[in-house]
């Protein structure tokens, strides 16, 4: 089966950078777009793909005109949904709570937010649509924790293990089918 490469760059910062912004449709600040441009330069990927979120779109909207490709929108590429806490820096949330939300996301999701299962089936599916073809997406840190559950078996736990800092670059060798798997080639922040 024939591998491609996948590249995931989380957005730039953001206006309101520190809280828990999920599903708020927060703008990148000028220099955080620039810095995905400038993350993207020279990567030769034909197809490329943003979440819907501003934050995310821009950055796509922008490496887009910088390269010369078509920017696809993709929903399924969202960051969690934090429900109650969008928004919120964290210590404004109770301490508890964060903390069962941290140790296990699916069981103790955030209050009328999304749970790590959800993220990850959503993600599972923008993956397996995917055609083998050289990609960037250009999304958040959850969806590419998520693609990491999904793609290299890690569980919610060890995906927090990454450091993935505005403006940074995962990237992939993806081998499709029904169960696909993925190496991990880099991580450049």
């Amino acid at each position: 089966m024939t591998s491609f490469v996948l590249h995931l760059l989380r957005h730039g910062e953001p206006e309101g950078a520190g809280a828990l912004i999920g599903r708020t449709d927060a703008a990148s600040t000028v220099a955080g777009i620039a810095a995905c441009v400038t993350q993207a330069q020279g990567l030769k990927a034909p197809v490329l793909i943003a979440s819907d979120l501003s934050r995310a779109r821009l950055a796509g909207e922008a490496i887009g005109a910088a390269a010369g490709t078509a920017l696809a929108i993709d929903p399924r590429w969202r960051e969690l949904d934090f429900g109650t806490w969008d928004g919120k820096p964290p210590a404004d949330i109770d301490n508890a709570a964060l903390a069962r939300f941290w140790d296990d996301p699916d069981v103790h999701a955030p209050p009328g937010g999304e749970c790590w299962s959800a993220l990850k089936c959503r993600v599972s599916a923008a993956v397996g649509d995917l055609a083998p073809r050289a990609t960037l997406i250009v999304t958040h840190a959850g969806a590419m924790r998520a693609a990491l559950a999904v793609l290299c078996g890690f569980d919610a736990r060890q995906v927090w293990a990454f450091d993935l800092p505005y403006a940074g670059l995962l990237s992939l060798r993806v081998w499709p089918g029904a169960n696909p798997v993925a190496q991990i080639m880099g991580l450049r922040p």
